[in-house]
């Protein structure tokens, strides 16, 4: 499919010759010579054209309140300005609006040729991202947050009001496996911001360096390697809503950067010297404890207070197993669909280990378990034998098959011990020798204490004596 450009310029010979120059390059090109044509063709006939390219003096109007108009009204086309007489004023603003390049008369046309085409990349994924979270609009909604518990009904109730409010930022916490993704996918396609970009991003997942660029976006030259203009994710979200997990993982300096953007509601790309207005709704999940961040100093105050004005906790699954029976069923009908299964019936003897685990790994951990035993099922009864449902700790915190003597600790290596067993008693034997000290534990591990403290929720490991 070619790409497609609208040209707003009403100069003759130049306007006649970017038509030329683009339709041989294979470009769908329209040309208009006048704000009224264009506003005709981006407002009346609802043209998207992936790229704008225009001047900025029109006979009858000027371009930059066009790009302004066409952002109040949501046109997804990147706007490139190419003019012979703006100055500094014009350029600072058309950045501010969010145009992709300013460009000046005349224009080399492999320097155009070169902005036109990054232009045409970036539109296409930012509307890659709104075609994906519009057609999951309709899946997304509270009553999509499973179970019958008065602690679920308690989160749906929550959800249904906080889609009701116009918050810029809030906060979800949870331990790992609670649905922390589903809570934002449901705050986003259930409020006004539906229509727009939802993009998430795993702070955990990217190196610092890299997070930075993805986050901001750069400018070409900002780095080695960056050899063109770069939007960020955050601008990528710009009328929508931005889902940053694992947000304890996220270096200080740049959450800084991040609270700029959730208080002035502006962006600087990195090696950019102007700041560009952003629209976008910030949402953050943890499975850390934020407060014992910031006494560390590991975490910035100032952000945990601005994310937490709205707060949702979501509740682990061992605290609500009667849900159990409600999603073990849901998760049984998903995989039959997937893999061909017809499974049915589901013994009383898994019923009754069901709810005798702690689930660890909570909703996540239980569909992964359904996944297995569905797929491994010989005919329409649920198999017992493929749960494999083994706490990583004893309730306790001990586990009777590791031992220690003197400076070593013993594991057994025949099988009956599963590496989150092993896991789990290597950091819980390590603090209670070091007298539950988190920094020192980590330090004689050779890790960071944010992953040690991961792993302390995770199996549920005590702290203190």
């Amino acid at each position: 499919m070619p790409e497609s450009l609208l040209i707003i310029e009403d100069e003759q010979l130049l306007g006649a010759e970017l038509v030329r120059h683009y339709q041989r390059a294979a470009w769908d090109v329209e040309w208009v010579k006048t704000a009224a044509e264009a506003r005709r063709a981006l407002f009346e006939r609802t043209l998207e054209p992936l790229v704008v390219l225009s001047d900025i003096n029109l006979p009858d109007g000027n371009g930059l309140d066009l790009l302004e108009e066409a952002r109040q009204r949501r046109c997804r086309s990147e706007w490139v300005f190419l003019t012979g007489y703006g100055g500094v004023p014009d350029s600072v603003r058309a950045i501010r609006l969010g145009a992709c390049e300013f460009l000046t008369k005349p224009c080399d046309l492999d320097r155009l040729d070169l902005v036109l085409n990054g232009a045409a990349r970036g539109a296409r994924a930012q509307r890659r991202v709104q075609d994906a979270s519009q057609s999951q609009a309709q899946k997304y909604t509270p009553d999509s947050f499973l179970g019958d518990s008065r602690e679920v009904e308690t989160v749906r109730d929550l959800l249904r009001r906080l889609n009701r409010a116009p918050f810029s930022s809030l906060i979800i916490t949870g331990e790992t496996g609670t649905g922390k993704g589903l809570a934002a996918r449901i705050l986003h396609h259930g409020s006004a911001r539906a229509e727009g970009p939802l993009v998430e991003v795993n702070c955990a997942a990217l190196p610092r360096e890299l997070l930075e660029s993805e986050l901001f976006g750069h400018e070409a030259g900002a780095f080695t390697g960056a050899k063109g203009r770069r939007r960020g994710l955050i601008e990528q979200a710009h009328g929508g809503t931005i889902f940053l997990d694992e947000i304890g993982e996220m270096p200080v300096d740049l959450q800084a950067t991040l609270l700029k953007v959730i208080e002035d509601h502006t962006l600087r790309r990195l090696g950019a010297e102007k700041e560009i207005g952003i629209d976008v709704r910030v949402l953050a999940a943890t499975n850390q404890n934020l407060q014992e961040q910031i006494l560390e100093g590991s975490f910035r105050a100032d952000l945990y207070h601005r994310l937490s004005v709205f707060r949702l906790e979501l509740p682990p699954l061992r605290k609500r197993l009667e849900d159990i029976r409600s999603l073990v069923p849901v998760f049984v009908n998903e995989y039959n669909a997937v893999a061909g299964r017809k499974v049915s019936v589901i013994p009383d003897e898994v019923w009754e280990k069901l709810h005798g685990y702690r689930w660890p790994g909570n909703i996540r951990e239980l569909r992964n378990v359904v996944e297995r035993c569905v797929l491994l099922a010989t005919d329409h009864r649920f198999p017992a034998q493929w749960l494999q449902l083994e706490s990583p700790l004893a309730p306790n915190g001990a586990n009777a098959a590791a031992t220690v003597c003197d400076a070593y600790l013993h594991l057994p290596l025949d099988g009956s011990m599963g590496l989150d067993a092993m896991v789990g008693t290597i950091i819980e034997t390590m603090l209670v020798r070091h007298d539950y000290n988190v920094m020192e534990t980590s330090r004689l591990l050779q890790t960071t204490r944010e992953k040690v403290r991961y792993r302390i929720e995770k199996y549920h490991i005590k702290t203190s004596k």
